[in-house]
């Protein structure tokens, strides 16, 4: 969290027995909100591998927009990764179910 810039950084992890059923859509939408609106970010990020297509999903249904990709930027257990970028900014639209 970065208070004087106004920016913040989400990561979320799903057990397998809740994925597929919207429950870390449902929770990065909340926390967006709690942290725009009552804590008071300007811009919330997160980033993800992009071979992971589910969480670039989730990303997309919480209102995050993707703003590019890093190239290489993530160490994982098979190696480096690109990784997705994406962010919410105040002004954005809210998510809505």
């Amino acid at each position: 969290m970065d208070f004087d810039d106004g920016i913040a950084r989400v990561a979320y992890w799903t057990a397998p027995a809740a994925r597929g059923a919207g429950v870390a859509t449902l929770a990065l939408a909340g926390l967006t909100t709690w942290a725009v609106d009552e804590v008071g970010f300007h811009r919330v990020e997160l980033d993800h591998s992009t071979r992971n297509q589910a969480s670039c999903r989730v990303a997309a249904k919480a209102g995050y927009r993707l703003e590019g990709t890093k190239r290489s930027a993530a160490v994982h257990d098979d190696g480096r990764h690109d990784m997705h970028l994406h962010a919410h900014v105040r002004g954005d639209p809210p998510y809505t179910v």
